[in-house]
């Protein structure tokens, strides 16, 4: 295990010299760290003066590299200190003002930078290391500092400094790093927008005669391809050879294996009774599927499962709503998502649902183990029962005036406030209504059963210990959150119809709650698909399976506290997560999705836009949210689509293929390896490790990264070397135009590897183009190969992608943008809504100065609800009938300030409430009563007692203002 040295964060903008060498450091220190790209201007970074700034796990915030590299490494001495400064104040000035581009490059920089280096050679002379026999933090920052912009290229009499700086870059550590930083993206001019004051730009360099400084280095800074070492053209050469790779034939079923790496991957089960948006899809399914492919693509005994969950209220409230059973309900939502899913090209090896007789064989099971082992309890909770249904009614079936003041809103549900978006409880409705049959419900005591997590918390502590590391970083955030407040006993129970029965005596008619039944459908789903289901989640002991669970962020208390407790009281020895994967939000042109608005792409819309499944993949995985909320952004789509695929990768793949086809009819030609192709096949290798390394860790935009590189180094090479030209010339000439289209048509056959995690089928379109099949990665050996040697006939190449016209992008921008309709207050209405114009009713009478009468309000309230109550019973659609819902609201607060008033006070005064004072006021009472709770948490009475005056006087205030009845708070039992 890991020593206990908090994790640390970096924050640090693409490129930035400095924050690769923080990861440097963190390698050299075996300390594990996660990296986020962020900019200065993010709101994340609003408190940072400086990038990169590193993040304690105590909160602890540095923003000098030179304390870090103390902080890790204390006990390196005063000589380690001295190098550390130097390399700070003297040699990263000079550097990023020697290699800044324009006016802001320093002339007077270059003479400065000969003798920092000649000073390093001359030390470098005397000892093997910066402080003598030993690498330390100095000698890591130098390197990191020297390593970008091929600053020592061309650079003459500094063999000892040369000699050292092969020897650091050799170094495991270093290579781990710049396999998933390259060089290649390292530049000081990336310095620029890194801090807030100018940074090293404006640090001045002491300037030396003529006669001071040797020419050293060059005079300009050297390419990417001057960063490639000796060691790395030697292994490009040994590995571009043909290797014999058997085809790997998946087993009919895939069981896990000894001595070999078995994968369990879950997707978090969608619920049924709803269609997926863009953001669920890549939150948990489509995430999950780019991560199983490319893990049999490896080779490793793969297993990827998920279904719908199916169970709960949700699911009885819109059975209701449509007027169907639980179960068609959930029988048309499967239907739906399968072919979705199916469209997307998500390849489960099984897609089952919660409503199996294997779910409730398995969670019964379960919960009787859970019970047998003392860690289930019961508890009398009040809930509110509907007489007249013979039922308790969960949260969503209760319906009532929202409690909270300013408010009102007299359809929230017993959870929440669809109007003011507050938190209720059922028990505080105003006027409750049983949602199935409108009756007042009563208040009843039930006994419900609890799983008691503070009894099974020690278990949790230790296990979390272990596996955390696996984990994304705000998994262990959100995990650990839990822990800190302390575990709470969950209930476990509902009193529902739809649902897996309880098998305890007394309890019979009771079901499980959701989210304990919920993710045992992992297991039964595996048990549908095998009778073997037990050799994944409860393995023996000489067999290990790493379990890899997707989700978005809001499922991980669940996936990383309530499940695995459930797991550790059964104690079986399951198989245990060993990886959450959890993303943040995606959003919709930087809004929400909206189904009932009409706002957002959701999984059926994506079929009827024509865009190609795969497409749709490439740029999700792309604008995937790993380490921060993303947007999807239909001109962000056509410029990826436009840019990285058509342009980028479709254009080096197509012109490889069609040289090929036109000028070597087909047959790739001799291959004879200069200095050149070494060079390039070594970028490549870099990429290729990156790659690995990226999706290993299923940090899958990182991995379309590292592919994209290839295909830009594959133009590149090919632009560089002209091959149209040397065709036209000597025989030697043809000859290296056969090499290069030889290499490049390799390349090709590399990237199809690559792409089929990602977009599958144009993956498929261009094996078939180069007349192979795909080759398994080979993670421990991450080179090219030869996949189509000399001889080799491929097929007929024609473009994989097409462009994506800006016409077209508007259009659809447009579509599912929500259409505004002007004359019901701007609200976003879908197209295919019923609109409020088509039940009419008359306008509520008013007096000149827009003063009403008690009697003429009355009616306007009276037609105003039978407007409403139309308009609910033609649609489901909220977007359609809120609007006329606040309409009612506000005629009932001015029928309310009208019965209230003093006659003469009726005909004289308009019954307008100032919302901008009764928005100030709810503003103040918000903050009164927040200063109030933390008071009495405090415990003296003394103290908290005027505060609640003061704070009833602003209710009273409010009330007066609005014209609502003010209320007495109910006392607590």
């Amino acid at each position: 295990m890991l020593d206990k040295i908090p994790n640390m964060k970096i924050y640090t903008n693409e490129g930035n010299p400095f924050g690769f060498k923080l990861q440097l450091l963190a390698k050299f220190a075996n300390k594990p760290v996660e990296v986020f790209k962020v900019a200065l201007n993010d709101p994340i970074c609003k408190d940072f003066l400086v990038l990169p700034t590193v993040e304690l796990k105590n909160g602890l915030k540095l923003f000098s590299t030179d304390a870090v590299a103390k902080y890790l490494f204390p006990d390196e001495g005063a000589l380690r200190d001295e190098w550390l400064e130097w390399s700070t104040v003297n040699l990263a000035p000079a550097l990023a003002q020697h290699l800044a581009s324009g006016h802001r490059a320093n002339p007077d920089a270059l003479p400065v930078l000969n003798l920092l280096v000649r000073k390093l050679d001359d030390r470098l002379a005397e000892s093997p290391f910066l402080t003598g026999d030993k690498l330390t933090a100095a000698d890591i920052a130098v390197w990191s500092l020297l390593a970008p912009d091929g600053t020592l290229k061309g650079a003459q009499n500094i063999e000892y400094l040369k000699a050292w700086y092969r020897k650091v870059t050799a170094l495991p550590e270093v290579q781990a790093v710049l396999a998933e930083t390259p060089l290649a993206g390292l530049t000081f001019t990336s310095l620029l927008n890194s801090n807030r004051y100018g940074g090293l730009s404006l640090v001045p360099v002491h300037v030396h005669s003529v006669s001071e400084s040797e020419k050293l280095l060059a005079e300009t800074a050297g390419s990417l391809s001057d960063t490639v070492t000796e060691d790395e053209l030697n292994n490009a050469r040994n590995s571009f050879v043909q290797v014999s790779v058997p085809q790997r034939i998946e087993p009919r079923t895939v069981l896990p294996k000894v001595g070999e790496r078995n994968v369990l991957i879950t997707s978090a089960l969608p619920y049924v009774n709803n269609v997926p948006h863009l953001g669920n899809i890549i939150g948990c399914v489509l995430s999950a599927d780019i991560f199983a492919r490319y893990s049999r693509a490896a080779g490793y005994n793969t297993l990827f499962i998920c279904g719908t969950d199916e169970y709960g209220t949700a699911t009885e409230n819109k059975a209701l709503a449509e007027n169907l059973t639980p179960k068609q309900i959930c029988d048309k939502y499967f239907d739906l998502h399968n072919s979705i899913y199916r469209w997307f090209g998500i390849g489960f090896d099984f897609f089952g649902r919660t409503s199996s007789s294997q779910q409730t064989e398995i969670v019964q099971e379960a919960f009787n183990d859970v019970y047998k082992n003392g860690y289930i309890f019961t508890e009398s909770v009040e809930q509110l029962m509907c007489v007249k249904c013979d039922r308790f009614l969960a949260d969503r079936f209760v319906e009532g005036t929202c409690p909270h003041l300013g408010c009102g809103y007299e359809d929230a549900r017993g959870d929440q406030c669809d109007k003011c978006g507050k938190l209720v409880n059922a028990t505080e409705l105003i006027r409750p209504r049983c949602k199935t049959c409108s009756s007042a419900p009563v208040v009843r005591s039930t006994e419900q059963l609890f799983l008691d997590l503070p009894k099974i918390e020690p278990q949790l502590r230790a296990w979390m210990e272990s596996s955390e590391m696996g984990w994304t970083n705000n998994a262990r955030v959100i995990a650990r959150s839990w822990l800190r407040e302390g575990l709470k006993a969950r209930c476990i129970t509902r009193d529902l119809k739809w649902g897996i029965p309880v098998p305890l005596a007394g309890f019979e008619n009771k079901v499980f709650y959701v989210w304990f039944d919920a993710p045992y459908g992992y297991i039964s789903m595996t048990k549908h698909y095998t009778s073997e289901y037990k050799q994944w989640w409860i393995p023996a002991k000489d067999v290990k399976v790493e379990l890899f669970q997707f989700m978005a962020k809001d499922n991980v208390p669940f996936h990383s506290v309530v499940f695995p407790s459930s797991l550790l009281a059964t104690n079986k020895g399951h198989t245990m997560v060993t990886n959450i994967m959890a993303t943040e939000y995606l959003n919709y042109e930087d809004g929400k999705f909206s189904k009932s608005r009409g706002i957002g792409v959701f999984g059926n819309d994506a079929q009827e836009t024509g865009i190609p499944a795969d497409i749709w993949r490439f740029y999700l995985a792309s604008a995937r949210p790993e380490g921060q909320d993303s947007s999807f952004s239909w001109n962000d789509l056509a410029a990826r689509n436009n840019s990285d695929l058509l342009n980028n990768l479709g254009n080096f793949v197509n012109r490889a293929l069609v040289f090929c086809e036109k000028n070597f009819n087909s047959i790739v030609p001799t291959m004879t390896l200069t200095k050149d192709e070494l060079v390039l096949l070594a970028l490549i290798n870099r990429e290729v490790r990156g790659y690995i390394n990226s999706l290993e860790k299923a940090k899958l935009r990182d991995g379309i990264r590292h592919m994209l590189s290839i295909s830009r180094h594959g133009n590149g090479y090919m632009q560089a070397q002209q091959p149209w030209v040397l065709l036209k010339g000597t025989e030697e000439q043809k000859a290296r135009a056969a090499t290069i289209i030889g290499v490049c048509a390799n390349i090709a056959a590399l990237l199809a590897d690559l792409m089929l995690p990602y977009m599958p089928t144009i993956a498929r379109t261009l094996f078939a183009q180069l007349n192979t099949k795909q080759t398994q990665l080979n993670p421990d050996k991450p080179f090219i190969n030869i996949f189509l040697p000399t001889g080799h006939k491929i097929g007929k190449p024609a473009p994989l992608f097409t462009k994506l016209e800006q016409s077209f992008i508007d259009e659809l921008k447009k579509k599912f943008g929500g259409v505004q309709d002007q004359s019901n207050g701007n609200k976003a209405t879908p197209a295919n809504a019923p609109q409020s114009n088509t039940i009419t009713a008359k306008p509520a009478a008013s007096l000149p100065n827009g003063t009403q009468t008690v009697a003429q309000l009355e009616e306007a309230v009276r037609l105003q609800g039978e407007k409403v109550r139309q308009l609910k019973a033609s649609t489901k659609d909220k977007a359609v009938w809120q609007p006329e819902v606040n309409v009612l609201l506000d005629l009932k607060k001015q029928l309310a300030a009208a019965q209230a008033a003093p006659p003469a006070a009726v005909a004289s005064a308009p019954a307008v409430v100032d919302n901008a004072k009764a928005k100030e006021l709810e503003e103040r009472i918000t903050q009164q009563g927040e200063k109030v709770r933390q008071l009495k948490a405090a415990g003296d009475a003394s103290v908290w007692k005027p505060e609640v005056e003061v704070l009833l006087k602003l209710k009273g205030e409010l009330a007066t203002l609005t014209g609502a009845p003010q209320g007495k708070n109910k006392k607590k039992k």
